[in-house]
C-alpha cells in the first residue's frame, strides 16, 4: 500500500476505475429501505451489490485488477485465480469483458451451482479446474500454475488494485446520497477486508472513524482479534457457513488500512443470527440474500431501535449468490436463534398411552417436526428424539413447565453443539 498517498489521491483513482468501470456495469442502487427504516425508526439505506451482474462486489475488484494489468502490459494473454464462490465469477465476467483467457482452480467441492454460474460468466474464456478438498489446497494449486505457465494472478482480496476496485463501491454511495448528506453510520461486512478497506480508505476524511461498523462471523472474527492484539492474528480454526467471509487471516494491505479502528466497532454476529435476518428480509421484502450479504443487515438487528433512532444508516449488502439447497438448514438455524423450534431427548415409559399423555401436553400452538425413536435405555423405557416448533419462543417457557409437572425426564439438546450434530 503506498502510504504516501493521499485520501484525496486515492478517491480520484477510484473515481477514475469507476468510471472505466461504466463500460461494463451501470451503478448498483443506494435504495431506502422502508421496511427497516420504519423497523428502526431511522434512514436505512442499502447498498445493493446483490444486483451487481454476478450478485456481488467481487466484479469490481477484478476487472480493477484485470484493467490495470492490461494497462501495463496490453499483451498479457492468461490470468488465474481461486475461489470457489463470488470471486471465481466475477473474475470470470472480467476475463470474457477483456477478451483474456483465465483459469479459475475451485476445491472438487465446489457445489455444481458455483461451477456452472462461472462457467456461464466466463463462456470460452475460462477453464475451470478442480483440485483438492480445500481452498488451501486449491490456492496452492492456482500459485503453481501461475509460476509454471506465466499467468497472472488475480488475489480475492490482499492487493492494493482489488482495494481500489473495491472502493467504487463507496464512490457510488457518495454520489446516490441526497446532497449534502453524510451517514451517521456505515455499516460494512468484513472477510478478507477488500471491501471493508476499500470503502473506508475512500471515505477517509470524509467520514469520521467513529461512523463506521464492522461485521464479522463469529466463527471467523480475525479482524477484531488482530486489532484488538494489534497485529494480524491467524486463525487456528473456522466455520465456513458464511462462505463469502469466512477467512482465517485478514489481508495485509487491507489490515494496514483497517488498523485505524478500534476492536469494539467490529460487531461480531453468531451464523444462527444471520439465518434469521436472511429468512426474515427474503419473507418480508423478497430479497435473497447469502449468508455473508446479510451481514450488516444482522447488525442493525443486533443494535435495534434504541441504537439506531434518528440516525442515517448506510448498510452496505455485499452478495446474494445463494443456493436454494441450503435453504432447509437456513431455516433451521434461524429457527432455534428465534427461539421457536427445540431438540429433546426424552425417557418415555413403554407402556400403551405413553405417547398419548406426552402429547396431550402440547399446546395449539406446538408443532411436532421431527420423531425418532433412538433406543431402548431400559426394559420399561424408551429414548426418543423429538423435535418441536412453535410460534413464540414463550410457548417452549410453558411446554418445560408442563414436562416438570409430568414428571418427564428429557433433555433439551438444542444448543448442545456436540450432541445435536451427532444426531439432528
Amino acid at each position: 500500500m503506498d502510504e504516501k498517498q493521499s485520501p484525496a489521491a486515492f478517491r480520484a483513482c477510484a473515481d477514475r476505475a469507476l468510471d472505466e468501470m461504466r463500460a461494463l456495469f451501470g451503478p448498483t442502487p443506494l435504495q431506502l429501505n422502508d421496511h427497516l427504516s420504519a423497523r428502526y425508526g431511522a434512514q436505512i439505506w442499502l447498498k445493493r451489490e446483490d444486483l451487481s451482474p454476478v450478485r456481488s462486489y467481487k466484479i469490481r475488484g477484478a476487472f480493477n485488477f484485470i484493467r490495470k494489468a492490461l494497462d501495463r502490459d496490453p499483451g498479457l494473454p492468461l490470468f488465474v485465480c481461486a475461489s470457489a464462490g463470488n470471486h471465481a465469477q466475477g473474475f470470470a465476467y472480467v476475463c470474457r469483458h477483456f477478451g483474456r483467457k483465465g483459469v479459475v482452480f475451485m476445491p472438487v467441492t465446489t457445489p455444481q451451482q458455483k461451477i456452472d454460474k462461472t462457467r456461464m460468466f466466463g463462456g470460452d474464456f475460462i477453464e475451470i479446474r478442480l483440485t483438492g478438498d480445500f481452498f488451501d489446497a486449491c490456492y496452492a494449486a492456482a500459485q503453481d500454475f501461475a509460476l509454471t505457465e506465466g499467468a497472472l494472478m488475480a488475489p480475492p482480496f490482499d492487493h492494493d488494485d482489488i482495494i481500489e476496485g473495491q472502493a467504487t463501491v463507496a464512490a457510488e454511495i457518495a454520489a446516490q446520497l441526497p446532497e449534502g448528506e453524510t451517514p451517521d453510520l456505515i455499516v460494512l461486512p468484513v472477510g478478507g477486508g477488500g471491501l471493508s478497506a476499500g470503502v473506508a480508505r475512500y471515505f477517509e476524511g470524509l467520514v469520521d472513524n467513529d461512523r463506521f461498523l464492522l461485521s464479522e462471523p463469529a466463527g471467523a472474527p480475525s479482524l477484531k482479534q488482530s486489532l484488538a492484539a494489534g497485529h494480524r492474528v491467524k486463525l487456528a480454526k473456522i466455520d465456513n457457513f458464511v462462505d463469502g467471509a469466512a477467512v482465517a487471516e485478514i489481508g495485509l494491505r487491507n489490515f494496514e488500512i483497517l488498523k485505524r479502528f478500534r476492536a469494539d466497532q467490529v460487531m461480531i454476529v453468531p451464523e444462527n443470527a444471520i439465518c434469521l435476518t436472511m429468512t426474515s428480509i427474503l419473507n418480508t421484502e423478497g430479497i435473497v440474500l447469502e449468508p455473508a450479504g446479510a451481514l450488516s443487515l444482522s447488525v442493525l438487528e443486533a443494535l435495534g431501535p434504541e441504537r439506531l433512532s434518528g440516525k442515517s444508516v448506510v448498510a452496505v449488502v455485499s452478495g446474494g449468490n445463494f443456493d436454494f439447497e441450503r435453504l432447509p438448514d437456513v431455516k433451521e438455524r434461524a429457527m432455534r436463534y428465534a427461539g421457536t423450534k427445540k431438540y429433546f431427548v426424552l425417557r418415555l415409559a413403554q407402556r400403551p398411552g405413553a405417547l398419548r399423555d406426552f402429547l396431550s401436553l402440547l399446546g395449539p400452538d406446538d408443532d411436532i417436526a421431527r420423531f425418532e425413536y433412538l433406543k431402548k435405555s431400559a426394559r420399561n423405557f424408551g429414548s426418543i428424539l423429538i423435535g418441536i416448533e412453535t410460534k413464540a419462543p414463550e410457548n417452549f417457557v410453558r411446554l418445560i413447565e408442563a414436562f416438570d409437572q409430568a414428571g418427564l425426564s428429557y433433555q433439551d439438546i438444542t444448543d448442545n453443539e456436540i450432541i445435536s450434530n451427532l444426531i439432528i
